[in-house]
């Protein structure tokens, strides 16, 4: 039993200090591996190789009205919770009870730490470890950093990631040029990047893009100076 003690507080320390750690380098680092990517690179293999389309750029090289989009779509109250939007939450399952569901009630903060820390599993373990390195990266790492590396780990396709990579493909631009359609289509494909086609848009996901479109016009500009402790 005094081993076994012995060995757990060994797991847990050993567990802290790597994920802090690592949270502390990926917030100097450009994050290129993630355990999705890896997932999905043998999942796909037999179709699309060893073939992954990723290209990292930093935020100032992505247009706002991207930026815009996924927080008019994915965490309307982005600049302004510590991780957690309980909010968004609720609503998120009263619309998707009432089958009409737009936003995820998963955060930005929350999505990035799922996609760059943990493995793509539906499994409370899976959320609880989400949820740790959510507070873990709102605290070691700031508003625009958290942006930086989502819009590039994202999956935007079959084994695609990160919005200069369809911007680049599918739009043949970078993504600093993205125009404020381009940005509300990528946006749109984010829920279900595998079944929704960039490049081949569905009449659901051009309506779906229009309705992007109204909820940036409502947010307004995304202004990371408005963060007064970053």
């Amino acid at each position: 039993m005094r081993y076994l003690k012995r060995l757990i507080i060994y797991i847990i320390l050993f567990f802290l200090t790597y994920s802090v750690s690592t949270a502390l380098l990926f917030r100097f680092i450009p994050v290129t591996v993630t355990p999705l990517k890896v997932v999905r690179l043998f999942e796909n293999l037999r179709e699309e190789g060893l073939s992954v389309h990723s290209n990292w750029v930093p935020l100032e090289k992505i247009n706002p009205t991207m930026i815009q989009a996924v927080v008019a779509t994915e965490d309307n109250n982005y600049l302004t919770h510590n991780g957690f939007d309980w909010d968004a939450i609720n609503q998120a399952l009263d619309e998707n009870r009432e089958g009409k569901r737009l936003r995820g009630g998963s955060t930005i903060s929350q999505q990035t730490a799922k996609n760059v820390f943990c493995l793509p599993s539906r499994t409370w373990f899976r959320k609880g470890i989400e949820a740790y390195y959510t507070v873990l990266i709102e605290f070691c790492w700031n508003k625009r950093r958290i942006m930086e590396v989502y819009l590039n780990v994202i999956e935007t396709g079959c084994n695609m990631y990160g919005v200069e990579a369809p911007a680049q493909e599918i739009y043949e631009k970078s993504a600093a040029e993205l125009n404020r359609y381009e940005a509300s289509m990528i946006a749109t494909v984010l829920p279900n990047p595998l079944r929704m086609k960039l490049q081949a848009p569905s009449d659901y996901m051009v309506r779906r893009a229009a309705r992007v479109r109204t909820l940036m016009n409502q947010l307004g500009e995304v202004d990371f100076d408005k963060k007064t402790d970053e």
